[in-house]
């Protein structure tokens, strides 16, 4: 996920707007193109929040990956599953690049398939993680099933390092609940209408985003935008810090926050590690065209 960030910010890879197709107020299809590392992939995706009450995963849909040298389809991969990969990975390189080096504890806000993704990143980065979710159940089954801690919402949201992966309808960081130092992976608020954190405890911090277009337009910073009170300046992308070319956290006492909006450089990036990878796969069928 950094060399996909740091090869974006560099203009090696290239990525065309995200495109959302809305069926709200149930949800939205989004289609995702990319191009980089000598291929291209598309992403047709689903977000419906409601579907896990009738027994059915959030996210659905279908990664497609084919050689850019000659348009041949190279492979086809579950959306949900990379999603869950890739949304992890992000948001715990985020935490690790923008948070204090003295950084002691660190937790995930929601206990779905993409939250415990990223518990599992910060416990196979050595991390001791807690686990918060409004359905107590679930959070004490994925407690237990990756090893973590379960926390109250409190506890979790005093973490120094913390991840929010919730649907983004409701405010879960009002004014004034972020101490100094902090830094909170904002990974919920994709799309129109979402918001994890208030506008005002926004301006509190120090902002970063995956990228400015899609972060000012469906994510997080969008409603600091609409209000006029957030321009360009005052965001850094990540994949500046990464590759050197802009400062990350400037001091100890700063709060930094990361808006994640999922970008398609991130999900080519997860299938060409499959690729690279495909002999240590289960579940892996080839197809002869």
């Amino acid at each position: 996920m950094r060399e996909a960030f740091i090869a974006y910010a560099r203009g090696e890879w290239s990525m065309p707007p995200k495109v959302y197709v809305p069926a709200y107020p149930a949800g939205d299809f989004r289609a995702m193109p990319a191009l980089g590392g000598g291929h291209a992939a598309l992403k047709w995706v689903t977000s419906f929040p409601g579907n896990p009450a009738q027994g059915l995963p959030t996210v659905m849909g279908l990664v497609l990956l084919s050689d850019a040298t000659n348009g041949t389809l190279r492979a086809v991969l579950d959306a949900g599953a990379v999603t869950a990969l890739r949304t992890g990975a992000a948001a715990v390189l985020a935490a690790e690049t923008l948070g204090r080096a003295e950084a002691q504890t660190a937790a995930v806000v929601g206990a779905g398939v993409n939250g415990k993704a990223a518990a599992r990143t910060f416990l196979a980065r050595g991390h001791d993680v807690m686990l918060y979710d409004v359905d107590a159940d679930r959070a004490q089954q994925g407690a237990d099933e990756l090893g973590a801690t379960i926390a109250t919402r409190e506890e979790a949201l005093a973490a120094d390092l913390l991840v929010t992966m919730t649907p983004g309808h409701e405010i879960l960081v009002p004014e004034g609940s972020l101490r100094p130092g902090q830094h909170v992976s904002l990974m919920g608020a994709d799309g129109p209408g979402k918001a994890e954190i208030a506008v005002d405890e926004l301006l509190r911090t120090r902002i970063f985003a995956d990228d400015w277009e899609q972060a000012s337009h469906n994510g997080e910073l969008v409603h600091a935008v609409n209000a006029g009170v957030l321009e360009r300046q005052q965001v850094t992308e990540l994949g500046a810090v990464l590759a050197g070319d802009s400062p990350g956290r400037e001091s100890d006492d700063e709060i930094t926050v990361f808006d994640s909006t999922g970008l398609a450089i991130q999900d080519l990036a997860i299938a060409l590690a499959a690729l690279d990878q495909l002999d240590e796969l289960d579940d892996v069928q080839t197809i002869e065209f």
